[in-house]
């Protein structure tokens, strides 16, 4: 993963877990799932409680920002009589970015 550090301060603990992130052992989401054929951008806030919630619209304070880039595909060869459809290339998580905001 590309990251970047929005500000300057403590961030929170997170883990990559093959195609997954994991936010301070509570909140997982599975990045492979979530791409699709456009960039996805999703946001990682604290709510009023205090807890991790995915979205700016719940949250109050952020906490991470994530960006997955679109799907790419490998198409076949269009001679091909009957050709197969495109196939998906995995996601390869060198190319999320994830950007971190000070947490304290």
């Amino acid at each position: 993963m590309i990251i970047h550090y929005k500000n300057q301060g403590e961030y929170i603990p997170y883990e990559e877990i093959g195609k997954k992130v994991c936010f301070d052992d509570d909140l997982t989401i599975n990045l492979a799932k979530r791409q699709e054929d456009q960039e996805v951008h999703i946001d990682i806030c604290y709510d009023k409680y205090g807890e991790l919630v995915i979205g700016a619209a719940a949250g109050r304070r952020y906490v991470a920002e994530i960006d997955i880039p679109k799907k790419e595909y490998i198409y076949p060869d269009p001679g091909e009589e009957d050709p197969e459809p495109p196939t998906p290339v995995p996601l390869d998580m060198d190319t999320v970015t994830l950007t971190l905001w000070a947490i304290d």
